[in-house]
C-alpha cells in the first residue's frame, strides 16, 4: 500500500510541511535508489512515506460521535497518485 490514514490538526500550511518532510525522508528521484523500484515499479518512495504516516487510527465514539481532540479530523494521504483504494471501518466495543 502507498497511502495513509492519519488524525491530525487541519492547520494551513501543515499538510505541506508533512509532503516537504515526507520528500525529504524519502525522495521520489531517482528512482533507481530503491531496490523495490527495479520490480518494473516507480513508487518505493511511496511505500517508505506510507510506512513513516501510518496505515490505520482508532478513534473513541462517545455518545455515538467521533471523540476528537477540539482540532482533529481524519486525513487521507495518498503517496502514490489514483491507484483504487478500499477503506474498512471496524467498530469494536458495545
Amino acid at each position: 500500500m502507498t497511502a495513509s490514514v492519519f488524525i491530525n490538526d487541519d492547520e494551513p500550511g501543515l499538510h505541506q510541511d508533512y509532503d516537504d518532510w515526507l520528500e525529504r525522508l524519502a525522495p521520489h528521484a531517482p528512482t533507481s535508489q530503491y531496490h523495490h523500484n527495479r520490480t518494473g515499479e516507480d513508487n518505493g518512495d511511496a511505500h517508505l512515506k506510507r510506512q513513516v504516516m501510518g496505515r490505520e487510527v482508532v478513534v473513541a465514539v462517545t455518545n455515538g460521535r467521533l471523540d476528537f481532540g477540539p482540532w482533529e479530523q481524519i486525513f487521507y494521504g495518498e503517496f502514490d497518485g489514483g491507484r483504487r483504494k478500499r477503506v474498512l471501518v471496524k467498530i469494536i466495543g458495545e
